[in-house]
């Protein structure tokens, strides 16, 4: 009990260097008292929530507690994110980082935020998507032969030396040119020849280390680095703050290659620790193991169509049973809602004018967003085949804009409303499927790929602390 003491005891950590554990001797009790710092998280929206980090707590901890206190829906793919906005950086911390070693590092104007991150281990599950064959010295050298289970256990394990190789721009040091140089990223290092594509260790020349570095998204534009594409990337060393002329500004050619480069140091870097936080998702340390996360909805892996017409349901598996069963369901939908039109409903809302906004209920809706800001949202919460959002149309207000990503392309669908009968229904394919709203329409399109290049699997959500 500190009574009269805690004000004292506050004043005390104010002085502390950096928000770090600080000792504070307390002299008539004689004991040395170890306190926990407090950090703020933010959301996407700017809003925040202060956290107690005490010494040993993970980033996997701290997401597990915010998807407890904010009532989400837990799917290991949120993240804690290392934002630094005076350097235009950020990335995803590993599931088993220590929060406050990773805060010492930080200035006084960087923060963490609390987001999603689907492609945090998308690479165990399609890993052709992320280690292209000319990329991977082994494929090239065994002519594609090495099945890419064994391409990524030979990532994992320490004793092998795996290489990726290609060209990157470099920012030169102190000027806002760029070199295309060929690089070669090893366990050892990120390495570029000073003599074109020589692979001699004369013509090689260290540019980073892994060990003390990390790497990180550029979130600033094209423009301010006067970068030659669009996929920049940066290696900043874990000691460093703000120190401009340590950073390792690089760029890719294209989005597939800038994802390979990233995703292979961070294997490099962790080799079996990434592995082990995607196995073992349920392991939780004290801070929030007797807690019961609630569940809020299924999982989206595990939609599908049922039918409860008999006794009992069954999975309709048949895609055109689904189109006639959404069809017949939503006749019924028109039906009733006639019915109570005409005897009137104690509802303020009718259920015509219920289709139209039920939407705005769901996560994955975002209102009157830009394309721009939808393209951002997608690519903070990765890139991976199905993610997707819908917002509302710019060009033509009744109408809705899936955005979708495939492939790490993110592809525009306009959803047009269609009028019949005095009903209002929508539709993806110009009419040919028609919903009697916009949650049918995305839980249609979950089980059916329809005219869609892929399946919807990933709401875009953007959670309020």
């Amino acid at each position: 009990k500190l009574s009269g003491e805690s004000q004292l005891i506050r004043n005390r950590l104010d002085l502390c260097p950096g928000n770090q554990p600080c000792f504070i001797n307390i002299s008539t009790h004689s004991k040395w008292l170890l306190f926990s710092p407090d950090y703020y998280v933010y959301s996407e929206d700017g809003a925040g929530k202060v956290v107690e980090v005490p010494a040993d707590m993970r980033a996997r901890d701290v997401c597990q507690f915010l998807v407890y206190k904010s009532h989400c829906l837990d799917d290991n793919s949120w993240s804690l994110v290392e934002h630094h906005p005076l350097l235009g950086l950020e990335r995803c911390l590993e599931d088993h980082e220590l929060v406050v070693q990773v805060q010492a590092s930080m200035t006084s104007d960087s923060k963490f935020l609390f987001r999603k991150n689907y492609d945090k281990y998308e690479f165990f599950r399609n890993p052709l998507n992320f280690f292209p064959e000319q990329m991977v010295a082994w494929c090239q050298e065994s002519n594609g032969s090495i099945p890419h289970s064994q391409l990524l256990q030979n990532f994992l394990n320490s004793s092998s030396c795996p290489e990726v190789q290609g060209f990157l721009y470099l920012k030169t040091s102190g000027r806002k040119s760029w070199k295309r140089l060929s690089m070669f990223l090893r366990r050892s290092g990120l390495y570029y020849s000073t003599k074109g594509s020589s692979k001699e260790p004369r013509h090689l020349q260290l540019l980073s280390d892994l060990e003390d570095s990390s790497v990180f998204t550029v979130t600033t534009g094209r423009k301010l680095h006067n970068a030659p594409t669009d996929y920049k990337f940066c290696i900043k060393p874990s000691k460093v703050r703000s120190e401009c002329k340590e950073l390792r500004m690089l760029c890719a050619e294209d989005e597939q290659s800038r994802t390979c480069w990233m995703t292979a140091f961070r294997l490099l870097k962790y080799g079996i620790l990434l592995d082990q936080n995607y196995k073992s998702p349920q392991q939780r340390k004290s801070p929030v193991s007797h807690f019961t996360t609630p569940v809020r909805s299924v999982s989206e892996n595990s939609l599908v169509a049922m039918d409860f017409s008999g006794r009992t349901g069954r999975v309709i598996e048949n895609p055109l049973e689904a189109v006639s069963a959404a069809v017949e369901e939503g006749q019924k939908w028109r039906k009733r809602g006639q019915r109570m039109k005409a005897l009137g409903s104690p509802s303020p809302l009718q259920p015509s004018s219920l289709s139209s906004v039920i939407h705005r209920t769901q996560l994955w809706f975002h209102g009157r967003i830009r394309r721009e800001e939808s393209h951002k949202m997608i690519m903070q919460q990765g890139q991976v085949d199905g993610l997707f959002l819908l917002r509302d149309c710019q060009s033509n207000p009744k109408a809705f804009v899936l955005t979708l990503c495939h492939h790490q392309k993110i592809r525009h669908f306009q959803i047009i409303p269609c009028e019949e009968e005095g009903q209002m229904s929508f539709s993806l394919d110009d009419g040919s499927t028609k919903f009697t709203d916009l949650i049918h329409l995305v839980e249609f399109y979950q089980l059916n790929r329809g005219v869609l290049p892929c399946k919807l699997k990933h709401p875009c959500t953007a959670v309020a602390l």
